[in-house]
């Protein structure tokens, strides 16, 4: 039997991986997407052979990523009850995809996964593959009910890879669930499943990895213009940009136009990243509710998606249509809700895509904003296709050819016809 794990270097998939060979006897094949993890990956392919696994595949879905998952994404303006910018959520269909591609190539007779029978992964993992090859098959171990009595919680886990020789990050002193991409960083687990727990404290200061804490950002404002096109940034302009980017040095620009440095999607999230980062953007503290039904509560790090949600939003109340905006908008909770729940690949999804696709035609321009200690203020937007008129919106005099104000006169009157008519109803 061959199996394709999809594999962090995490305390989970590190364990499962070696059970997996043993209960199945099975040939394992690791597989980790890199879709922006950073220095995770730094000796994963090594870690994962001495662990059991015959071929590591550490596949480069980082643009990819940017491009075809987050993009569209927020072109959405998608948040998850309001306030979780859906960043654990948006990476499981892309892994999937990648993992599935590599289980087709190697004739794998399954794919098998980390996720807690708990957890909202599981679904997303499973749903995303059922979409992409219905015919493979998929293990959940923490669903095999001899996994759970072999390791009933995370310290069980902790012990089995130390005695088995495996480099965990986790301890019983900070057990911490964390999972990384080029959107975000989340934490679960160990001391947070206290909810009254305070993760801004002294105690969790050295938890966070892509932001500092709002109270040690820099005290003065740093000032971000971002060039759109169709609702993506393409360029960014900031005091700094050519030496933060040689410092990040892992992606290249795109060139130049009208002062901003073109840059490709991912380009663009390194970017705000390590901007919004500086200036302690992006820290949020949620209990959401599940697909599964129950209520958790996580901590997320997500400073370039902050930025840009805020900037892409900014540029729409300028140059998009009432209506087609409201429209838009009556949609956005069921898109996020079918990320969050894993419906990425399913034919609602794409189709509320479409109609934000098209939404995002005049979504073109630039946005400035203001970056100071946790928040992005918004300081300046234009646009060719811009919708104001000063002209129709001045409150000076001498303008009665682009707005007469003794229209409203009927338009306040026909509106208020029903509202009389309750009224006398109501009697």
């Amino acid at each position: 039997m061959k199996i394709v794990v999809a594999y962090s270097g995490g305390l989970d998939t590190s364990v499962l991986l070696l059970w997996l060979k043993e209960k199945y006897n099975a040939e394992i094949i690791a597989y980790c997407s890199d879709c922006g993890q950073g220095d995770e990956l730094d000796g994963l392919e090594e870690k994962a052979l001495k662990t059991g696994a015959s071929k590591c595949y550490i596949d480069d879905q980082k643009e990819e990523f940017a491009r075809d998952f987050i993009f569209p994404m927020f072109q959405a303006n998608a948040l998850y009850e309001g306030r979780y910018f859906l960043g654990t959520s948006i990476a499981r269909p892309c892994i999937t995809k990648g993992m599935i591609d590599v289980a087709l190539k190697e004739g794998a007779d399954a794919i098998a996964h980390g996720a807690t029978g708990k957890g909202n992964d599981q679904v997303r993992f499973e749903l995303s593959a059922a979409a992409l090859a219905p015919d493979i098959k998929v293990i959940a171990p923490w669903r095999d009910a001899e996994f759970r009595k072999q390791f009933p919680g995370r310290a069980e886990m902790i012990a089995y890879a130390e005695a088995n020789n495996i480099p965990v990050k986790a301890s019983m002193k900070k057990p911490y669930s964390m999972d990384r991409n080029l959107l975000h960083i989340s934490f679960e687990a160990g001391a947070l499943e206290d909810v009254w727990h305070d993760a801004t404290g002294e105690a969790d200061k050295d938890m966070y990895v892509l932001s500092v804490s709002p109270e040690d950002a820099p005290d003065a404002p740093q000032y971000l213009q971002c060039l759109f096109e169709k609702g993506n940034i393409i360029g960014l302009q900031t005091e700094g940009l050519t030496e933060l980017i040689a410092g990040l040095g892992d992606f290249e620009t795109q060139g130049e136009k009208d002062g901003y440095t073109l840059l490709s999607p991912y380009g663009v999230m390194r970017v705000l990243n390590a901007l919004g980062g500086k200036h302690g953007i992006g820290r949020i503290d949620v209990v959401e509710n599940r697909f599964v039904g129950m209520k958790s509560r996580g901590i997320y790090e997500t400073p370039g998606g902050a930025i840009l949600m805020a900037a892409h939003r900014d540029l729409e109340t300028l140059v998009m249509d009432r209506e087609l905006q409201l429209t838009r908008d009556t949609l956005v909770p069921k898109y996020a809700q079918l990320v969050y729940n894993g419906f990425w690949f399913a034919p609602e999804r794409e189709a509320i895509q479409a109609l934000v696709t098209e939404s995002q035609k005049t979504v073109s321009g630039e946005v400035r904003v203001k970056l100071y200690k946790g928040n992005v203020m918004q300081a300046g937007r234009r646009s060719p296709h811009s919708m104001y008129s000063e002209a129709v919106a001045t409150m000076e005099g001498g303008q009665e050819e682009a707005y007469n104000q003794d229209d409203a006169t009927g338009f306040i009157a026909l509106n208020a016809l029903r509202l009389k008519a309750n009224a006398r109803q109501s009697k």
